[in-house]
């Protein structure tokens, strides 16, 4: 009996063995065939900038070249999750939360200005806490008018633009613009009102799947989680604030257009077509400014990336090496 046992203690060991060369040889293997980097997973922090925590998705080497991630409205750095896990074995990916957003602190309107004067400040600072001074940034939606004042104030840091449906034209603003346009002439309690649909859980849903070629490709998990936030107290108010004050946005176009013209960043377009907020318009705009414009244009809504996230990914990567040679 005591001879069995020992038999099979050697055979499981020698088993155990062979099953550690062959992961470690498969591990090999997939570093080789797929980029997988086991020290890049997705951290989760916070930074107090100002008295403010800011909290943010963190991944890569930070010795390789900085990808800012700027997210949009109603969304957080959520919105790039697909971005830092397929990006991180080349780049080093940082995705703020805004005050009010994602899973920064929420301070009272009261007390914090919602503006996007406002906003761009606390993440240039938070740029500034972290140290980071040449990135690229990646801009969608609300990250476009944060982007673009971080941008023109230091030309210098900025290495790369990639764009997806991050609007700075006139003619880039859509339909859905429509409500909003009339809360810019006269903002009070019934132009609000107007706008309370878009904060429903029906109306998130319809941002996010409007415009797509398959509802079923969109993760609902999407429109829950901005809901969830969007229920929070005085966020609609904070909400109300930042799409009354995006109208000054309009009034640095021709700044941020003369800064496009004057650096010439390079510039990566990758654009949902069918969004209602920022149509492709807004994208082929961009030509006027910049020379050479590496142009994408995919058959899907205003959050691009849920849907086409893999095709976009391929083509930042792509994007970037041709930025570092």
């Amino acid at each position: 009996m005591k001879k069995l046992n020992l038999i099979n203690l050697i055979f499981l060991v020698l088993i155990v063995s062979c099953q550690e060369k062959r992961g470690i040889k498969q591990v090999k293997e997939n570093s080789k065939t797929k980029n997988v980097n086991v020290m890049s997973h997705t951290k989760y922090k916070e930074l107090e900038v100002n008295g403010i925590n800011i909290a943010y998705r963190e991944a890569g080497n930070s010795e390789n070249p900085t990808i800012v991630l700027l997210h949009g409205f109603p969304s957080s750095s959520q919105q790039y999750r697909k971005v830092l896990n397929q990006l991180s074995d080349e780049f080093y990916l940082i995705a703020p939360d805004y005050p009010g957003f994602g899973n920064s602190d929420f301070p009272n309107p009261e007390n914090y200005e919602y503006s996007f004067d406002n906003l761009a400040n606390t993440i240039d600072a938070f740029l500034e806490k972290k140290e980071i001074n040449s990135y690229a940034i990646m801009i969608q939606d609300f990250g476009a008018p944060v982007g673009f004042r971080i941008a023109t104030a230091h030309p210098e840091r900025i290495t790369a633009i990639i764009n997806q449906n991050g609007n700075a034209y006139v003619e880039g603003l859509g339909p859905a613009w429509k409500d909003i346009k009339v809360l810019w002439k006269n903002r009070t309690a019934e132009t609000e009102k107007a706008l309370l649909p878009a904060f429903s859980l029906e109306g998130l849903k319809w941002q996010y799947t409007h415009g797509t070629r398959n509802v079923e490709n969109i993760n609902p998990d999407t429109w829950n989680l901005d809901y969830l936030r969007l229920s929070r107290p005085y966020a609609h108010d904070a909400a109300f604030d930042l799409l009354y004050d995006y109208q000054n946005n309009l009034t640095l176009y021709p700044k941020w257009q003369q800064y496009l013209r004057d650096n010439q960043p390079p510039l990566l377009i990758v654009w949902g077509k069918n969004d209602e907020f920022f149509p492709e318009s807004g994208a082929a705009a961009y030509k006027k400014d910049v020379k050479k414009v590496d142009y994408n244009i995919y058959d899907t809504g205003h959050f691009a990336l849920e849907e086409d996230g893999d095709r976009i990914i391929v083509k930042i990567r792509e994007f970037m090496k041709k930025t570092m040679k």
